[in-house]
């Protein structure tokens, strides 16, 4: 059970925002019933994970594997299981996402998938990111694509440090 009651959506002012979540997310989600106890917060939120998830160029199947493997790090049950049927519908296999526990010894990982799962796990576990965990993935994207990959992973692991200090959970009840 999270820590704090779940917003009521209807007030004055909540009413808008919860009203743009369900527009561009389907439903009012755990997490947002939660943000809407800031109506500004919410929207800010809203905004900049829609622009990562939808605006970004950065490709679908890569988004998701970052987003999965964030999850998995910080032990937030609740992003791995709002994000998985998105990751398979984004092109990443069950062998992947069985495996992303183990990466490294994975066989089902292209180097490129490799790099970008080093980067993440160097941000998250470490903040610092040496030189050479850099340049692997540098090497292979743009100044742009390194900046929403970077913003992705950076994004996250907020929603997930955001999720388990709150004790956001799939099975809470409204």
């Amino acid at each position: 059970m999270a820590r704090l009651p779940y917003a009521e959506p209807d007030t004055d002012a909540r009413k808008d925002v919860a009203a743009r979540v369900v527009a561009e997310r389907g439903s009012l989600l755990h997490l947002y019933s939660m943000l809407l106890h800031s109506a500004p917060v919410a929207e800010g939120w809203l905004t900049y994970l829609t622009a990562i998830r939808q605006k970004a160029k950065l490709p679908g199947d890569l988004r998701e594997m970052v987003i999965m493997r964030v999850a998995h790090l910080n032990g937030a049950s609740y992003e791995a299981d709002q994000h998985r049927p998105i990751a398979l519908k984004e092109g990443m296999s069950e062998p992947q996402l069985d495996s992303l526990q183990h990466w490294e010894t994975a066989s089902c990982f292209s180097p490129m998938q490799r790099a970008v799962l080093a980067y993440t796990d160097t941000m998250t576990r470490d903040v610092q990111v040496p030189d050479n965990v850099f340049e692997n993935v540098a090497n292979l994207f743009s100044p742009e694509m390194m900046v929403e990959l970077t913003a992705t992973v950076a994004a996250y692991n907020m929603v997930s440090r955001f999720l388990e200090a709150l004790q956001i959970h799939s099975h809470d009840k409204d």
